[in-house]
């Protein structure tokens, strides 16, 4: 039966939600608080600089192309995609890179420049990914945890594959480099996880690049966000920008609709939100109608670190630099500056970055002869004590001098755009709880089951998708919670 469907944010998971609800026939309406679609992807444009706000790592792309078939069309008339080689450049603290991509032989020859007796190693640990990669992703990443016993069905195959052990220690029983072991255990922080912390099936994330490459988008992420707005509207969907949501309007337990901070009503027999599951709940709907996620539960939930990044536009290139599209630069310290970031809750003086560096495949997100990036650290989410408002200018002049003496030469000399945002940021502008960068934290006792689920525990009709809820953070991650939001709408 055609529903009326209301989707709020205009992320991945709302647009692909959108989509395929479009697809299935619905009328389908999505409300977006800011002026651009696009959610954490949204482009900054300066001064003929374009900066993709969000994700710039693609995997899994058929994921994306699963949702133009559903419409009867060809991801690739929307937008184009190259594949990135290496994957990732990964400097230690001294500056020596190490490069990765999905060709054995050459990941083994970077390894054997490190340490040679870790290529056996390396070889066991990829053979032991790939059934963490087909239970974890393959089997259950577009299955809903609605129930207990859904968890407890899966519980003896996540108890063979050693899921409660974290992904560094996971990995350290086959590598035994410590710069080899970080190298294959960062994974977690691509969608807000603690390697020390996260559980071990989030190794698949290096066994899923290896699978289906890690790609770019041909004029940035945002290319992605205009081609999904594109299809939605070819599908008779809608979208309505700088229509910030009030309240979840619910009515004898269902939710039966949206009201905007300007007073519009705006009624449905679906609501899907896609904003920050502890924003929706805290924020969007009444403590009446709240038994399972209360204010308590949601405080007591662990949320992810927080990012503080910076978008910088350069009048020259750097084409004579050692660095590549992307690039992770990690401190001499690892757990150390983890256990400040997500336990201590403090803002250190050291930090790992990841440099991306978009122009060196795509002059086009820059003014001829100039070079665009961005620079990334994880930082502590809204929790520690740290004065965003004193420490955000220190903090840029901290990183940005980082890298003109280690990486970019007279870098600062040679910026015409920047721009910077912060946990408060996250926060305010991304409705993120606690500014966290990436919802709930990818632990063991926050994933599946544990973690909110797509269909709201709370409200009948309602249903969420995007980073937190089951299964995660990432885009393959998010693009599988529309998938599974399409499903459980189709079936009720």
């Amino acid at each position: 039966m055609k529903k009326d469907i209301i989707v709020i944010g205009s992320g991945f998971g709302g647009l692909a939600t959108a989509s395929r609800l479009l697809s299935k026939g619905h009328n389908v309406t999505i409300f977006e608080k800011r002026d651009k679609p696009g959610g954490r992807a949204y482009v900054y444009e300066i001064d003929g600089f374009k900066f993709d706000g969000g994700p710039t790592v693609i995997t899994a792309p058929f994921m994306f192309d699963d949702i133009y078939a559903a419409a009867g069309k060809k991801r690739e008339d929307y937008f184009k995609l190259v594949p990135c080689d290496p994957f990732y450049r990964i400097f230690d603290h001294k500056g020596v890179p190490f490069d990765y991509n999905n060709d054995h032989e050459f990941i083994l020859s970077e390894i054997d420049k490190r340490n040679p007796d870790d290529k056996a190693g390396y070889e066991e640990f990829i053979k032991t990914t790939k059934p963490i990669f087909e239970k974890g992703f393959v089997e259950l990443a577009d299955k809903p945890f609605l129930k207990f016993t859904d968890m407890l069905k899966v519980a003896p195959d996540l108890i063979k594959l050693q899921s409660h052990k974290s992904v560094y220690k996971y990995v350290s029983q086959f590598i035994e480099d410590e710069f080899l072991r970080r190298a294959f255990s960062f994974h977690p922080l691509l969608v807000g996880g603690n390697p020390f912390d996260t559980t071990s099936i989030y190794s698949m994330i290096h066994y899923l690049e290896r699978e289906w490459g890690v790609h770019y988008a041909m004029g940035g992420t945002g290319s992605i966000v205009n081609g999904m707005v594109k299809l939605i509207e070819e599908q008779g969907g809608t979208v309505n920008l700088n229509a910030e949501i009030d309240e979840i309007l619910v009515e004898n337990g269902k939710a039966k609709g949206i009201r905007l901070k300007n007073g519009e009503i705006h009624h449905a027999d679906v609501v899907v939100s896609n904003a920050d599951v502890a924003f929706t709940y805290k924020n969007l709907i009444d403590k009446k109608h709240r038994k399972k996620y209360t204010d308590r539960k949601i405080e007591r939930t662990k949320y992810s670190m927080s990012l503080f990044v910076i978008y910088f536009g350069t009048k020259k290139r750097y084409n004579d630099t050692n660095l590549e599209h992307h690039n992770i630069i990690l401190s001499e310290r690892y757990k150390g500056l983890l256990e400040d970031i997500f336990d201590n809750k403090k803002l250190s003086e050291d930090f790992s970055l990841y440099l991306h560096m978009p122009t060196k495949t795509d002059p086009s997100m820059a003014p001829e002869g100039h070079e665009a990036f961005y620079v990334l650290s994880p930082v502590p989410h809204l929790d520690g004590d740290t004065d965003w408002n004193e420490m955000a200018p220190k903090y840029r002049n901290a990183i940005m001098q980082f890298l003109e003496d280690n990486y970019l030469p007279d870098l600062q000399e040679n910026i015409v755009a920047e721009h910077y945002i912060d946990p408060i940021h996250f926060q305010n502008d991304l409705n993120s709880f606690k500014g966290s960068a990436f919802s709930v934290e990818p632990i063991l006792t926050q994933s599946a089951w544990f973690r909110p689920h797509n269909r709201s525990e709370d409200v009948d009709d309602l249903y969420f998708v995007g980073a937190g809820t089951h299964p995660g953070a990432g885009l393959p991650g998010v693009l599988s919670s529309a998938k599974i939001a399409e499903d459980l709408i189709e079936k009720q």
